[in-house]
Formats: structure tokens, sequence, C-alpha cells
């Protein structure tokens, strides 16, 4: 098995919610893109979130778009042997350095997990740094994880809308309310069931 690695993360100074990933699957390696698979529904769901086609867009456009509504980018695995794309092959991880980033990043009030494995692996990783944050543990939009229909992970990805770009999320109050439930429900790893930060945290 070959040693897959991960990319660099997409962040700035102004980001407010971190999406952390497993590790790149085999045609995004091959495109050196995140979520390049064409039945990956990431751009689909983040785009209904913050009000924009992604899936209409250059790759760079999609990463500016992305970095204007305050979105960042990253996987929790920074290289492993894996045959294929699946998860459950991942072998001899090792993990990346969540805590520096999220310590670098001043902005920073949500970290949302895509798939159960990036949320155990990363909730591990980030220990007692955790609870800082609203943690968010969203469905896998991966096409593997089929059994979940789109409007069902479209409901459960709308917890992001609270920390996107103002004026950028679709759907309302309501709305907002109903998908933050949708995402707690998902059966991952306690650590990384929502948690807020204190009341000094930024907004």
């Amino acid at each position: 098995m070959t040693i897959k690695r991960c990319f660099d993360p997409v962040v700035d100074a102004h980001t407010r919610v971190l999406v952390l990933g497993s590790l790149p699957g085999e045609a995004s390696l091959a495109h050196q893109q995140y979520y390049a698979h064409k039945q990956n529904k990431f751009w689909h769901l983040v785009g209904d979130v913050i009000g924009v086609d992604l899936v209409a867009m250059d790759y760079e456009a999609r990463l500016q778009s992305l970095r204007a509504h305050r979105v960042g980018l990253w996987d929790v695995v920074a290289q492993a042997r894996r045959e294929g794309s699946l998860d459950g092959n991942i072998r001899d991880h090792a993990g990346n350095d969540l805590v520096a980033l999220v310590e670098s990043l001043p902005a920073l009030e949500a970290i949302a997990f895509n798939g159960g494995t990036a949320a155990r692996l990363g909730a591990r990783i980030l220990g007692v740094h955790a609870r800082r944050f609203t943690m968010l543990a969203l469905p896998s939009t991966s096409p593997a994880y089929a059994s979940m229909s789109y409007a069902a992970k479209r409901l459960a990805w709308h917890a992001l809308a609270p920390f996107v770009g103002e004026g950028a999320c679709a759907g309302d109050a309501h709305d907002r309310g109903e998908s933050a439930e949708s995402a707690d429900s998902v059966d991952v790893n306690d650590a990384a069931r929502p948690r807020k930060r204190p009341s000094s945290a930024r907004h």
C-alpha cells in the first residue's frame, strides 16, 4: 500500500468554521483538489448553506468563495496507508496538528467533521481543546455513504449556517435550529458532540 498524504489547509485569519475531512480520496489526490470525486456532494451541500453555486465554479473560485464566507478546510489525517478511497481501509495513520491550526485562527468558533471517521479521529487529536469550540459531527458527503438521503444530509449540513459569512446562509432561523438538531444526532464519539465556547468567545 502506498502512503497517501493530505493537502494544505485552506484557512485565513477570518475563518470562523473549520470543516475537517478524513483523508483525500483517490479522485481528489489525482486532481490535487479537495472533494474532487464527481459524486461527492460536498460542494453542493456547502454551496447550499452559503447561497452560492459552488459546483458551477472552477476550483480556485470555490476556495475563494469558501474563504469569503469564513469557511476553512483541512483533514484530520496527515498521511496514511490506504487501499482505494474508503476510510475503513486507512492504516498506520499520522494525525495532523489540529491543535496548532485552531490556535492560529483568531476568529474560529466552530469545527465541523465531515463523516464519522473524521469526527472520531479529530476529537481524539483535539482532546480538551475541543471544548473551546462548537463541535459539529456531520454526515459524510462521500458517495460511499448512500444510506442517508441528500435531503437529510442537506438539513444536517445547515448546522454550518450560523457560522458562515453574514447574509450568506440559506434558510431561516427555524431551519438553523432543525439543522443543529440533525447534526447532533449523528452517532460518533461522544467527544465530538456539539460544545459551546465560553461567553468570552469572539463573534
